[in-house]
């Protein structure tokens, strides 16, 4: 490389002029991004985990240690033997996981005999109804006691009124007298006074929840007519009272059953042709009998309480007969027979 002079003559060393040419960086990969989001996540899931044991009790840890020690639904070993060389012999079960955890399973399991801790709560609740229904019902006899002697209505005709307490609930009997008869010989419609009767009892039924059966009675001597018979007179005479206690207000949807029972439930048993054994009962059900109508169970059988006997049907004597020899209305069979009170 040739040396230049300078103005003096003296030689220069020669300037070298040195090009670098910028070149891009060549690309490296994005692995490191995924090494990145894995350790990412994997400390996520850390700190969830610390969260969630910081926030759990002791007891439910003890369960989750439980849980992994033995996944199975009772104590001890595997529900069953491991399907597969991966799990390993007496590895853990292939059915599903339960909800609640170890510990919650294992209560469950030792204490299946015992009842569910519901079921104390609707036995509790289940008695308080029937508590409050006793009380809704023996407040029904004494507004019915006072409106006897209060309504003229009912007081003129008292002594056909018998009130009791069955094991079906509240019992109202309207029965023959010996001078008055609730209907003409051998006919199911109402006289007027009996109708007047029944609308007052309407109106203080309806004011209670409670359903009503409706059941016609008659005396032993036979009705005597072609294909009918007292069964026909006093299911006729039953229907009609059921009648008459719509008109009084008695909303339609409270008569829960109408029937007729001929002679066969006698209040008299004594004397069979009494007259008090021509009557209507109306029964103003508790929620037992309710229940019992409603799964096709009539009997009070059903629903007497444990170790209730069923006496034979004693008789009022007390209340004077009538002069209708066909027959009555009545209540419900009643396994036993309160004395009556006026």
């Amino acid at each position: 490389m040739a040396r230049g002079k300078g103005a003096d003559g003296e030689a220069v060393a020669p300037i070298i002029i040195k090009k670098v040419k910028k070149r891009g960086h060549g690309h490296h990969g994005g692995s490191w991004k995924v090494a990145f989001a894995d350790f990412a996540t994997a400390m996520m899931a850390f700190f969830l985990l610390l969260w969630l044991m910081g926030s759990t009790t002791e007891e439910q840890k003890g369960a989750i240690s439980e849980y992994f020690n033995n996944p199975s639904a009772v104590p001890g070993t595997s529900t069953a033997p491991s399907p597969t060389s991966v799990q390993g012999p007496g590895g853990a079960s292939t059915s599903m996981i339960q909800v609640g955890g170890g510990m919650e399973l294992h209560t469950a399991s030792d204490t299946q005999d015992a009842p569910p801790a519901m079921d104390d709560d609707d036995d509790d609740a289940e008695k308080r109804a029937e508590e409050i229904d006793r009380e809704r019902l023996a407040a029904l006899m004494n507004q019915l006691k006072e409106a006897i002697d209060a309504r003229e209505a009912l007081a003129k005709f008292k002594d056909q009124i018998l009130l009791d307490i069955t094991p079906e609930g509240v019992r109202i009997q309207i029965i023959d007298h010996e001078r008055r008869s609730m209907f003409p010989l051998g006919s199911s419609r109402l006289e007027e006074f009996t109708a007047k009767i029944l609308y007052e009892l309407a109106d203080i039924i309806k004011t209670v929840p409670n359903r009503i059966s409706i059941s016609g009675h008659t005396d032993i001597k036979p009705y005597v007519a072609n294909n009918y018979s007292n069964w026909e007179l006093s299911a006729d005479r039953a229907n009609a009272a059921r009648r008459a206690l719509i008109v009084g207000g008695l909303p339609e949807t409270k008569v829960g059953r109408v029937v007729g029972l001929a002679s066969s439930v006698l209040l008299d048993s004594a004397v069979p042709d009494s007259p008090v054994n021509r009557r209507i009962s109306i029964i103003v059900m508790n929620r037992r009998t309710e229940e019992a109508i409603l799964h096709e169970n009539g009997t009070l059988l059903a629903v007497q309480p444990d170790g209730a006997s069923t006496p034979a049907s004693g008789a009022s004597s007390e209340e004077a007969p009538a002069d209708d020899a066909g027959g009555s209305t009545a209540a419900p069979i009643a396994a036993a027979v309160v004395s009556p009170v006026r």
